[in-house]
This record gives structure tokens, C-alpha cells and sequence, in this order.
């Protein structure tokens, strides 16, 4: 599966976890889990939630789809 948010990745680098996250959100840990995994995605709505909370653009949570040649 492509790899389509970056949650994890910002999660790590604000050395914040997913069960902190999970709290914020009011989510279980398994679905914050699996949007950190990829096999899962937030909805738009959620992913903005998720931003506000990071205190980032959305836009730093998206891996860029396009493919470079």
C-alpha cells in the first residue's frame, strides 16, 4: 500500500506518540494506529483536526503523490 499520510513521521519529530495523539482526538489508539501505519486514512476532516492539534499544515502531513521522472 502507498504511503499517503505522514502522521507518523511528524508524531516522531514533535516526540509526541500515537496514544497521546489518540487522547487528543478522542480515538482509540488501534485507529490512530493504523492511519500511522498507512493501512488505514483519516477523513479531510480528521486530517485538519490532526494538523490543528500538530500545530502544522496539512499540507506536511501528505506525502506527495506525484511521481518524479
Amino acid at each position: 500500500m502507498e504511503k499517503l499520510n505522514r502522521i507518523k513521521v511528524v508524531l516522531v519529530e514533535q516526540g509526541k506518540t500515537g496514544k497521546w495523539l489518540a487522547e487528543q482526538l478522542n480515538k482509540s489508539t488501534v485507529t490512530v494506529s493504523s492511519w500511522c501505519t498507512n493501512n488505514k486514512q483519516p477523513d479531510l476532516e480528521t486530517l485538519d483536526a490532526i494538523a490543528k492539534i500538530l500545530k502544522v499544515d496539512v499540507k506536511q502531513l501528505l506525502n506527495d503523490t506525484v511521481q518524479q521522472s
